[in-house]
């Protein structure tokens, strides 16, 4: 953990440049490796091609991050990274955002239960 999903629709692909906004997500998340484990991190994007936005007449789009963050870090935070994190996305959709309409969002989901997960990438980033 931190798992990063970002859904978007097809609508907005050839604007979006993607695999660059996942490079930004990526850097925005490491700027805070006190919080965030650097072997954890998996950043993706899913394009979606079924979707309806409000009434439907226009041709609306949306963006919406999902992070997910293994228990125990504070509400503090949790706020600093998603707070960096929003930001990071608004500035990539500065200017899509400003001629379209467009809807960008992003969700937390913290979990308290234990995760069940194998990965020896977390090795290469230990400090000795």
């Amino acid at each position: 953990m931190p798992h990063v999903t970002i859904e978007y629709t097809n609508n907005i692909k050839e604007e979006s440049n993607i695999p660059f906004l996942l490079e930004k997500v990526n850097q925005s998340l490491l700027k805070h490796r006190d919080i965030i484990p650097v072997g954890g991190l998996r950043t993706r994007a899913v394009e979606l091609k079924d979707y309806r936005i409000a009434d439907g007449t226009e041709d609306d789009a949306f963006v919406h991050i999902t992070l997910k963050l293994g228990s125990g870090r504070s509400d503090k935070d949790i706020k600093k990274v998603c707070d960096c994190l929003f930001d990071t996305v608004k500035e990539h959709y500065t200017v899509l955002f400003d001629h379209r309409y467009l809807a960008l969002s992003l969700e937390v989901y913290e979990f308290t239960r234990p995760t069940y997960k194998k990965n020896n990438i977390h090795q290469r980033y230990k400090t000795k």
